[in-house]
Formats: structure tokens, sequence, C-alpha cells
């Protein structure tokens, strides 16, 4: 899976940072060329300063977070990808944003069960998830670090739509698009799912709807163009024949 872009790295860029969303849309604004290089990303972000950071310094830790994040690298599948449906849907921005940091930050992965789980409405306590990360990781982080993690935390899943509000957070439901619908399946056939199962991955759990809802996201972006899906009663089948190259489908054989 890493050939595809997916990291399982210990550690992640939220002991620092959220996801950094407000940071990937100015970028992927300035930068719009879906064939621009790792440089070309770089370059606007360090020499040309597009996120409006007050030094140098700044700017060299925020390209390392966003790099973490999200590869910013065209030769990766899943950040070329992402580029294909930030271009299409910009109203599941947020999700799509989120599908490709779980992927690669195995922190916000640590996360997801804790805020998943929660019923819409409930009251998320930073001490509990403090207690939470905790517990998961073995105890490996400081109380400071902890604390900063779960801040961070908080913000991408309020920045995703999983929570609402700004001092007290409440679980709320996040809104499912069909590019985010189709980018999550994309992650899960990279991951080995097929058909049905698709709907069922990790990644689908994180588009924040019912199977049935994300089967007619996917009706959506199939009548779109953007993926291919046949359903025949319960039977169903989602290819990517627009998304994956030659060389990518060759690794799915493999992998198979």
């Amino acid at each position: 899976m890493s050939r595809f872009g997916f990291s399982f790295e210990k550690g992640g860029a939220h002991t620092a940072r959220s996801m950094m969303l407000q940071e990937m849309q100015l970028l992927l604004s300035a930068v719009e060329s879906p064939n621009a290089l790792k440089k070309d990303y770089q370059i606007a972000v360090i020499e040309e300063n597009c996120l409006g950071k007050r030094s140098g310094r700044n700017r060299a830790i925020t390209w390392r977070h966003l790099v973490d994040l999200y590869s910013l690298d065209s030769s990766t599948t899943i950040f070329r990808i992402l580029l294909f449906f930030w271009k299409r849907d910009s109203k599941g921005q947020p999700l799509l944003a989120l599908l490709l940091a779980y992927s690669r930050d195995e922190i916000l992965r640590m996360s997801a069960p804790f805020f998943l789980k929660l019923k819409e409405g409930v009251i998320v306590r930073r001490e509990t998830l403090e207690d939470y990360l905790d517990e998961k990781s073995s105890g490996r982080f400081s109380k400071n670090t902890l604390k900063s993690t779960a801040q961070n935390l908080s913000a991408t899943w309020t920045k995703s739509g999983h929570l609402a509000g700004k001092v007290k957070k409440v679980r709320s439901r996040a809104e499912s698009t069909p590019g985010a619908a189709s980018y999550a399946l994309l992650l899960g056939y990279l991951a080995g799912a097929r058909g049905e199962f698709l709907f069922k991955t990790e990644y689908a759990k994180l588009l924040d709807c019912s199977m049935e809802h994300a089967t007619e996201l996917a009706e959506d972006a199939s009548r779109r163009g953007w993926i291919v899906f046949k359903r025949l009663g319960n039977v169903m089948e989602v290819l990517f024949p627009n998304l994956l190259t030659t060389r990518e489908m060759e690794w799915v054989r493999e992998q198979n």
C-alpha cells in the first residue's frame, strides 16, 4: 500500500498541527495545475509564501507537516487522485482532506474510533480524549503532548464536519458528497476491498453516512463519469478506469 502513498509510520503531524485544511485549500488554489511537481508546491509555500506565514522557519515547518499529511507529490497515487476530486467537488474538500490525512497519519487513525462511535449531540471532553490517546499509545506521549494532540485532533474532526462548536465540541454529522464517497471507495479498493465490502471499510466509515446513502453517492459519481458503479440486487461492482494508471492496476493485481 505504501506504493500508492499510504503511510504507516508511528506518530504524525497531529502532535503539532491539525489537518491544516485552510492551508491545503490556499495551496491548491495557488498551484492549480494537476501536473504540478512537488517542487512547485514547495516554491509556493516557502519562496512565494502563498500561505502568508510570518517567517521562513514557519514556512519550512508548515511545508514539512503538509508533506507528512498529504504527500504533495503528483506521482503519488492517492494525492494525484485527491486533486481529481478536489477540483470537481469543492463541497467535499473537508472530507477529501480528512481521507488523505487519515491514510498517512497514524495518530489521526488512532483517534477515529473515539470520535466515530459517539452519538450526535454528545459533548466531547478533551480530558476523555487525552485518556483515550494515552491508553492507545501505551503512554508514549507526555502530558503536554497529549493536550496539544487532543486539541489538534478535535480541530481536525471539527473541520471535517464530525464535530461542531468552537470551545465546547459536540458530535455532529459530516456531510458526505459524491467526490468524497468516490475517494473513500478508491482508498478501500487500493487497500484490497471489493464489491459490497468497499462500503464497509475504515475509509467508508469516515463518510459518516449510511451504506444506502453511500451507494446513492456512488451512483451519482458514476453518472458523472468519475467512477464505474454497477449494482444488481446485492451484487455491487466499483471500478476506477479513469483514475488508475496501467502501472497502478498492475500493482493492484499483484496485491490481489
